[in-house]
């Protein structure tokens, strides 16, 4: 309306002042991929050029940490965790916000009550939605539609972080930061089994089939491979420099990584041999895969995020967010 008004105010000085209107400023359009962060300092979620520039921006309840999206793409989940770091005291938040991807708009949430501190999030094939809490150290089980927690189970470990639901819905598979283990939790019973694995346990990647599940261990200075069938460990990649978070890209050839030594790594799946680097301006605290050949990680620190070109192990775009942003998880919408 605003646009409207100004317009025909011109018109109407034009026909009165025999003077030839300006045109009024139109709004630049949109075009090419947006890059959609979560910004952890700044409460939000918001949506960036990849030239830097803030199209859209929503407030959320308190500190988001991660994000799922739905099968359909049209909506993003968001743990609103109510602390800035695993390491910060404090009861913290206790919603996961629903978000409209097109329309640019926090739509919901889901009231988790007693269960705070939400942090790892992922929804399976049949549609359920799993969200992890540190406080008290559990895995939720939640009905989107109606958006209620309908299960709550014990991890068996402390301080969930990440969670994949297995490929046929019925298994999540949980790292636990602060107990050295990660977890294989029956979604129906709550039944779980525990695997030691190394120094804390931070975030994971599960193969296409669902076979392998690959864990980074900030503090252990690699990867381990699990058999998800047998649970049992398969192997490791040596990845110093502290990796966060993983995914896998080229046909599951490739795994990739975030590192707070302040790089992305690439190791080849096949030998379990690191393959390369590519140095940021910071530390990583994120890692999304947006195809085969495209991840997304951003450094909290400078309010940056980077898209990266997995087969030539370089950088495709530095994303400048605005100050205080704090991004954690970044997506590539197209």
């Amino acid at each position: 309306m605003r646009v409207v008004s100004i317009a025909l105010a011109l018109l109407l000085w034009c026909g009165c002042s025999g003077q030839p209107a300006k045109e009024a400023p139109q709004p630049a359009e949109e075009s090419g991929p947006i890059l959609l962060a979560s910004q952890k300092a700044a409460k939000s979620l918001a949506w960036y050029t990849l030239d830097g520039e803030l199209l859209d921006e929503v407030a959320v309840s308190d500190h988001p940490h991660e994000i799922a999206g739905s099968a359909d793409g049209s909506r993003l989940f968001v743990t609103d965790n109510g602390v800035m770091r695993i390491e910060n005291a404090g009861e913290g938040g206790n919603k996961v916000s629903i978000i409209d991807i097109e329309a640019r708009t926090r739509i919901g949430e889901v009231d988790l009550g007693q269960w705070h501190r939400p942090h790892g999030i992922d929804v399976c094939a049949d549609g359920t939605l799993l969200v992890t809490t540190e406080n008290p150290d559990q895995l939720l089980v939640i009905d989107i539609d109606r958006r209620l927690v309908t299960k709550s189970h014990p991890t068996g470990g402390e301080t969930p972080h990440i969670v994949h639901c297995s490929a046929d819905s019925t298994a999540a598979y949980v790292s636990n930061a602060r107990s050295r283990t990660v977890s294989k939790i029956d979604i129906a019973s709550g039944e779980h089994e525990l695997l030691e694995t190394g120094d804390r346990p931070e975030g994971s990647a599960l193969n296409r089939d669902g076979s392998q599940l690959y864990v980074a261990h900030r503090d252990g200075n690699k990867i381990v491979v699990i058999d998800t069938a047998r649970w049992a460990v398969l192997g490791e990649i040596s990845t110093p420099g502290s990796p966060v978070r993983c995914g896998l890209a080229g046909d599951d050839k490739t795994l990739v990584y975030g590192l707070i030594a302040g790089a992305v790594g690439f190791a080849d799946v096949e030998s379990m041999q690191e393959v390369g680097r590519v140095e940021l301006a910071g530390p990583a605290v994120s890692l999304e895969m947006h195809d085969d050949v495209t991840a997304l990680t951003c450094v909290q620190d400078s309010d940056t995020c980077y898209v990266v070109s997995v087969p030539e192990q370089s950088i495709l775009h530095t994303v400048k967010l605005h100050d205080g942003a704090g991004p954690d998880p970044a997506l590539l919408l197209e």
